[in-house]
């Protein structure tokens, strides 16, 4: 855990304050990280609730009968080097860092504090694991350069190599396990709907019929709404024509009423929220979904390693999952039982 980082409270926003923020929070984006370049669309699909709703919702997943429980399609933890951690350290001067692949304008995610002044340090949950695994594989926490994705480049920018792994809210399901390699689930969580406290929407129901939602390209709330439509589970005339290349773009859509609803993970929903006293989560989360650190299918090693820093993390009671969740999210969401994964399953691949 890295010290003395400034936590502004920013509950109590209006709208403007909220839209101000979000425009900050753009222009960084746009000048502070490297943004990795577009190529195309990557990742799909969907969660699974308890009774089995939207288990895999592509349908390269429908086809992938083997994988009906994606968060269990991980390798067993191990501190052994390989390969591709050896090609990591084998850089050279202030190229020998990891890599990773993060956001940087999800509210106590991975973000930029515009009030923290200069030239504002990313911080939040995903941010704290890229350092543990930096510390880890490099021995200095501080060993790692962030590039800003946009939701639907996270896939391909690992298999281009332009980064070693992406740690961004991004959620493990079988279509994506045909592109890359997960670690083992670190946080639990599902898709919500976010709205205006004024509006009629109550949830994921017959409340939607005829409105707009915004979504981010690539994300597992696009390819769940589509299967949902697809499939006459989604409420009839719903609009999902607007995509935006990052999730915060979605709130300023709704400031602007530019749209009716926002679907994504109730994890983002929450700060989103949070941002914006205006609007609220509506209704219950309708999927059960785990993020998980991607890499390349190939980078066992890698996959491994990740995995026994995420199961160190979890155990570690002084500065590890529980302290970071207090830290970033325990002001924007329910209760940190809710969000804990499962205990890991490993596949016992040599």
């Amino acid at each position: 855990m890295r010290a003395g980082r400034l936590r502004t409270g920013l509950k109590g926003w209006g709208g403007v304050g909220a839209m101000a923020f979000a425009c900050v929070l753009a222009v960084l984006a746009a000048l502070l990280l490297p943004m990795v370049p577009w190529h195309g669309t990557g990742g799909g699909g969907g969660g699974a609730d308890d009774d089995g709703h939207g288990v895999a919702r592509g349908s390269q997943a429908r086809a992938a009968e083997e994988c009906t429980a994606p968060e269990k399609q991980t390798l067993e933890p191990s501190g052994d080097d390989g390969p591709t951690i050896d090609e990591i350290r084998a850089r050279k001067g202030e190229k020998r860092k990891l890599v990773v692949g993060v956001d940087q304008n999800s509210y106590r995610w991975g973000y930029r504090d515009p009030n923290s002044g200069g030239d504002a340090e990313l911080e939040g949950f995903d941010i704290d694991l890229a350092h543990r695994i930096a510390k880890d594989i490099l021995g200095d926490e501080d060993a790692v350069q962030f590039k800003a994705i946009p939701t639907d480049q996270r896939v391909p920018a690992i298999q281009d190599g332009r980064v070693d792994m992406v740690v961004r809210t991004m959620t493990i399901n079988c279509d994506r396990l045909q592109d890359v390699a997960f670690s083992a689930p670190y946080f639990r969580t599902g898709q919500q709907v976010l709205a205006p406290k004024s509006s009629k929407i109550t949830g994921y129901n017959s409340t939607l019929a005829g409105k707009e939602i915004c979504t981010a390209a690539g994300s597992t709330a696009l390819s769940t709404l589509e299967q949902d439509q697809q499939d006459g589970r989604l409420a009839e005339g719903v609009d999902l024509r607007t995509t935006v290349p990052n999730q915060l773009d979605c709130l300023v859509r709704l400031q602007l009423g530019e749209v009716d609803a926002v679907v994504t993970d109730g994890a983002l929903a929450a700060s989103q929220a949070a941002q914006d006293p205006t609007v609220e989560l509506k209704g219950d989360a309708f999927t059960t979904e785990y993020y998980g650190v991607a890499m390349k299918k190939d980078a066992d090693d890698l996959v491994r390693r990740v995995n026994r820093v995420l199961e160190e993390w979890r155990a570690d009671r002084a500065g590890g999952w529980q302290h970071s969740y207090d830290e970033w999210l325990s002001e924007t969401m329910d209760d940190a039982a809710k969000s804990l994964p499962p205990t890991p399953q490993y596949l016992r691949r040599s």
